[in-house]
């Protein structure tokens, strides 16, 4: 376990256990989003159902949110530090690479506000830029 999982459990009062300190890792040590699948592999062995509740907890806690990409695979990144189990503030756009799949967030363009046409209640709003990452350029 790291300091730097052990001081985010910390922050937002989760207890410490192995699964979320190396789930935690995984994710400070990844510059990109990731899906179940993706976290799943950097483990020998990993109760599916153990890690579901692992990343559901850490979304409804502020430590992650979701990275809508337009892809089929749902996939998550570590919130910036302003996000607490109350309100999230991941209000920014992603970038998912069309050839090699990467998403990241871009934390410096924020989504515009907008309201939804009469009649209609706004539960979300998603910035994606698709295109070729650095690397696959």
């Amino acid at each position: 376990m790291t300091a730097s999982a052990l001081d985010i459990l910390a922050q937002h009062n989760l207890r410490k256990t192995a699964v979320r300190a190396q789930v935690l890792d995984i994710f400070l040590d990844s510059r990109e989003a990731l899906s179940h699948n993706d976290i799943e592999a950097h483990f020998n062995q990993v109760d599916r159902i153990t890690l579901y509740r692992t990343l559901k907890t850490f979304e409804e806690k502020g430590v992650i949110h979701k990275a809508i990409d337009g892809g089929e695979k749902l996939k998550y990144a570590l919130c910036s530090g302003h996000c607490s189990e109350h309100a999230h503030e991941d209000h920014h756009a992603h970038f998912h690479c069309d050839q090699c799949g990467k998403t990241v967030c871009i934390e410096s363009m924020h989504i515009p506000a907008v309201q939804a046409p009469a009649g209609y209640q706004l539960s979300g709003a998603y910035l994606v830029l698709k295109g070729t990452c650095a690397t696959c350029t």
